[in-house]
C-alpha cells in the first residue's frame, strides 16, 4: 500500500488491499467522509470508526529513516530512551569499567586498605557527584549532545568539542583493549590454559614461576674459589659451594606470554614491526560488535546493556565465592581491606589525591559521554535520583570487584609461597599476567579465564557504546536531517574508521601505542575540560539560573536541598579539580612501559595529541568572539550570555522563562548564535 498524493494535510489513496487485524487480506476503497487520516512517525494512518480491525499502515518506506524513534517517544526528532531502566543500566556500564577491576582495588590495598574508602567516600560526595549531576542535568534539559549544548556559553563551546576529540582518541585504543580480552578469550578455550606452564615454543631460560641460580662459587682447586655461570657451571660438571648460589627472579609463563606470543611486542616505541594478525582479528570483531549493538542508536544499544552492564556483576559474585574457598584468600582480603589497613595513611596527601582522581575518571565525567546519554532522557525524568543511583553502584562495584581481586590472589601467594605485596599489580600487569597466573593454577582453570576474559570484554564494551555514542550524537546534532536518514550507515562508518586508526595500536610496538595515548589523552585534557564546565555553567552562566532549570525538569525544591549542591558547585568541587590538576603537573613524570622509556619524538607526539584537543578552546571562543557584534567588550559580554537557541528542545517544555527562545530544530541548528538579546530577562 503507498500513498499517492498529499497536500496541504489532504491525502488521496488508491483503492487496494490490506491486512486486517485478524490477519486476513481484504479488499477496501476509501471514502473520504467515512474516516480519519492520523500523523505518525513511522506512516500514515487510516483508521475506520467503529470497525476495529480496519487500522492500516501506508507508506511503510519511511519507516527505516526513523529507526531510532518510535511513537512513544517524546521527542520524535531525536528520541528517546525506549525505558528508564536502558538509560540507567547504559550510564552504569558506561561509569563501571575496566579501571574499577584493575585500578580501584590496587589504590585501596597501596593506599591503607580499608582507611582508603574514607577519601574515597568523601570524595564521591564533593567531587564525582556534584559533577556526574551537573551532567546529566545540561544534557536532559537540553536535549543535546556534548558540542550543542554549549548554547548556554558560546564563548566555552570549545569545552564541549575537547571532550568529544579525546572521547574519539580513548575509543581507539579502548577497543584495543576489548581485543586483547577477546584474544584471551579464545585462547582460554583449551584443556590446559597455554600460559599455565613455560612452553619451549615461545619461553627463554628467565622463564619460571620460583627464582633460579644465575651464579654461584666453584672450586677448582684448594687454593682458587670464584664465581661462575650456573650454565657454564652445569657445562664443565662442576658443583657450586653451599650458601654461594645467587638467585634471580624469574618471569612468570603469563608475563613472558604475554610480551612474546599475545603482543609480539618490540623494543620500544622505535621498533613498529609487523601487525599482529589475530590482534588485528579480533580488533575488528570488536568492533563489529560495537557497531551491531549502536547502529539503531539507543534503540539498540539499550537492549544490548541488559547483557553486557548486568553480566559482569554475575561473573564477580562468581569469583568472590570461589575465592572465598580457597587457601589464603583471607590473607589477600586483609590485605585489601581487613586487618592490614593503616589509618595512618589518611595523614598522607597522596592518598587524598589519589581518592579524588580515582573518582573523577571512574564515573566517567568531563567526557561527553554523560551529557550524549543524558539527552535522550524525557524531560521531566528524575534526573537527580538518577545520579545518586549510578554513582552509588560505581563506587560499591568497585569495592566489590577488590575482593574478587584479592582472594585469588591472596590465593596465589598462598601457593607460591610469596607475600601478597609481591604478586599485587595494577593495570594490564594485574589484568593479563597477574590474575591469569592465578587462574592457571587453580583446578578447572580455563573455565575460570573464559569467565574473567569475558567479564572484561563485557565491561568494556557497554563503555565503549557510550563513547561511540557520544560521537554519533554530536554528529546528529550537527546534521540531524543526514543522520535521521543514514544513522546506520554513518554509524558503521565511524566504527570503520576507527578500527583503521587503531590498527598502529595492534602492531609489535602497539602496546607503547595504547599506553601513549592513555598517558596523555585521559589527563589533562579531561581536568581541563572539567574546570571549564562548572565554572562556566556555575560561576558565568549562573548557578542559581541552572538550578531553576533543573526545578523545570523535576519540580521545586526547598533551599535546604540545593544548599549542598550550590556549596560543591561554587566552591568545593571547582577547588578540587583545580588542585587535582596543579598535582598533576608537579608529579608529571615522563612516559614509559615499564622501564622502556619513551623517545623523544613520541613524548612530542603525545603533547602534540592533547594539544590539538583542548586547543578548540580558545580558537572556538575566538571564532565567537569575532562572529558577535559590537566593541571588543560587548562581544565578549554576548558570547558569555546564552544563545538565543538555548533552552528545552521541545516547545511545550519552555513556558514562561523560554517563550521567546528561538526554535532550535531547525536545519541549521548546529550554528550557536551568539545574541540572546530577544530572550525574556529572568
Amino acid at each position: 500500500m503507498r500513498k499517492q498524493k498529499q497536500s496541504q494535510g489532504h491525502i488521496s489513496i488508491a483503492n487496494g488491499r490490506f491486512l486486517s487485524a485478524g490477519g486476513e487480506q481484504r479488499s477496501w476503497t476509501l471514502d473520504p467522509g467515512l474516516g480519519s487520516w492520523l500523523v505518525h512517525p513511522c506512516a500514515a494512518i487510516y483508521t475506520v470508526p467503529h470497525i476495529t480491525d480496519t487500522i492500516f499502515c501506508l507508506n511503510a518506506e519511511v519507516a527505516p529513516e526513523n529507526l531510532h524513534v518510535n511513537e512513544n517517544d517524546e521527542n520524535q526528532e531525536r528520541g528517546n530512551w525506549s525505558k528508564k531502566s536502558d538509560y540507567l543500566l547504559s550510564m552504569v556500564g558506561y561509569a563501571v569499567g575496566l579501571g574499577n577491576v584493575w585500578r580501584f582495588p590496587y589504590l585501596t590495598y597501596n593506599n591503607g586498605g580499608g582507611a582508603f574508602l574514607i577519601p574515597y567516600v568523601i570524595m564521591l560526595a564533593l567531587a564525582g557527584l556534584p559533577l556526574f549531576f551537573l551532567e546529566c542535568s545540561m544534557g536532559q534539559f537540553s536535549s543535546l549532545g556534548p558540542v550543542s549544548v554549549w548554547r548556554i556559553l558560546p564563548l566555552f563551546q570549545g569545552v564541549g568539542i575537547t571532550m568529544v576529540l579525546i572521547s574519539l582518541f580513548v575509543t581507539i585504543y579502548y577497543n584495543v583493549i576489548i581485543a586483547y580480552s577477546l584474544y584471551y578469550l579464545f585462547a582460554s578455550f583449551q584443556r590446559e590454559l597455554p600460559w599455565s606452564k613455560c612452553s619451549i615454543s615461545w619461553a627463554d631460560g628467565n622463564c619460571s614461576r620460583s627464582p633460579f641460580v644465575t651464579h654461584c662459587n666453584v672450586s677448582i682447586s684448594i687454593n682458587e674459589i670464584f664465581q661462575a655461570n650456573k650454565s657454564w657451571v652445569d657445562a664443565n660438571n662442576l658443583t657450586c659451594i653451599n650458601g654461594s648460589e645467587v638467585y634471580q627472579t624469574g618471569q612468570l609463563p603469563s608475563e613472558q606470554y604475554w610480551n612474546k606470543v599475545a603482543l609480539q611486542r618490540s623494543s620500544g616505541l622505535d621498533e613498529t614491526g609487523v601487525i599482529v594478525w589475530y590482534l588485528a582479528l579480533c580488533l575488528l570483531l570488536a568492533w563489529l560488535i560495537v557497531g551491531a549493538a549502536l547502529f539503531k542508536g539507543i534503540k539498540s544499544s539499550g537492549k544490548v546493556v541488559y547483557f553486557t552492564a548486568l553480566f559482569p556483576y554475575v561473573v564477580l559474585l562468581i569469583l568472590v565465592i570461589r575465592g572465598a574457598t580457597l587457601e589464603g584468600a583471607s590473607k589477600g582480603i586483609s590485605y585489601y581491606i581487613g586487618a592490614q589497613s593503616n589509618f595512618a595513611k589518611l595523614k598522607d596527601a597522596e592518598v587524598w589525591k589519589d581518592a579524588a582522581t580515582q573518582i573523577f575518571y571512574s564515573l566517567s565525567v568531563a567526557w561527553g559521554g554523560l551529557v550524549a546519554l543524558s539527552s535522550y532522557n524525557k524531560f521531566n525524568n528524575n534526573c537527580y535520583s538518577d545520579a545518586i543511583v549510578v554513582c552509588v553502584t560505581n563506587c560499591l562495584t568497585s569495592v566489590f570487584a577488590g575482593f574478587a581481586i584479592f582472594s585469588i590472589l591472596g590465593h596465589m601467594a598462598h601457593i607460591s609461597g610469596k607475600e601478597v605485596t609481591q604478586v599485587v599489580k595494577s593495570g594490564f600487569d594485574l589484568a593479563f599476567i597477574a590474575y591469569p597466573e592465578a587462574l592457571a593454577q587453580l583446578p578447572g582453570g580455563p573455565f575460570w579465564s573464559v569467565l574473567f576474559f569475558f567479564m572484561l570484554l563485557t565491561l568494556g564494551l557497554d563503555s565503549q557504546f557510550a563513547s561511540i555514542e557520544t560521537i554519533t550524537t554530536t554528529i546528529q546534532d550537527l546534521f540531524p536531517k543526514v543522520m535521521k536518514k543514514m544513522r546506520a550507515p554513518i554509524t558503521l562508518g565511524c566504527c570503520l574508521v576507527l578500527f583503521f586508526l587503531g590498527l598502529i595500536c595492534v602492531t609489535q610496538a602497539g602496546i607503547y601505542w595504547v599506553n601513549l595515548i592513555d598517558h596523555f589523552c585521559a589527563g589533562w585534557g579531561i581536568l581541563i575540560a572539567a574546570i571549564l564546565e562548572i565554572i562556566g555553567v556555575v560561576w558565568i552562566y549562573g548557578g542559581n539560573r541552572f538550578i531553576d532549570d533543573i526545578e523545570m525538569m523535576i519540580g521545586a525544591k526547598r533551599w535546604i536541598f540545593w544548599l549542598w549542591w550550590r556549596t560543591c558547585w561554587f566552591v568545593i568541587t571547582p577547588i578540587l579539580l583545580m588542585s587535582i590538576l596543579i598535582w598533576s603537573v608537579i608529579q608529571f613524570r615522563r612516559p614509559k612501559y615499564g622501564q622502556i622509556p619513551y623517545p623523544n619524538w613520541g613524548v612530542a607526539l603525545g603533547w602534540c595529541m592533547i594539544t590539538f584537543c583542548i586547543i578548540w578552546i580558545p580558537v572556538m571562543a575566538i571564532i565567537n568572539i569575532i562572529q558577535a557584534k559590537g566593541n571588543i567588550f560587548q562581544r565578549i559580554a554576548t558570547c558569555c550570555r546564552p544563545a538565543a537557541n538555548w533552552g528545552p528542545y521541545l516547545e511545550k517544555h519552555r513556558g514562561e522563562r523560554y517563550e521567546n527562545m528561538s526554535d532550535s530544530k531547525k536545519e541549521t541548528n548546529h550554528e550557536i548564535s551568539n545574541i540572546s538579546d530577544s530572550r525574556k530577562p529572568e
